[in-house]
């Protein structure tokens, strides 16, 4: 059970970077409980900082 919880937040988190990357708003994130939106937004933020370091091109 908590193998599973952890792949579908590391999932959350890694889409939430995906759309960081590629540009989307945070208000686009398509979680509704509060701990998948949570790691979604976070891989977002780190995404943004990722760019603003340089990182990827705009």
């Amino acid at each position: 059970m908590k193998r599973q919880k952890r792949d579908r937040l590391e999932r959350a988190r890694t889409r939430g970077y995906q759309a960081g990357v590629s540009g989307r708003s945070k208000d686009n994130c398509p979680h509704h409980d509060f701990d998948a939106k949570g790691e979604w937004l976070g891989g977002w933020r780190e995404a943004m900082e990722d760019k603003g370091a340089g990182l990827f091109l705009r």
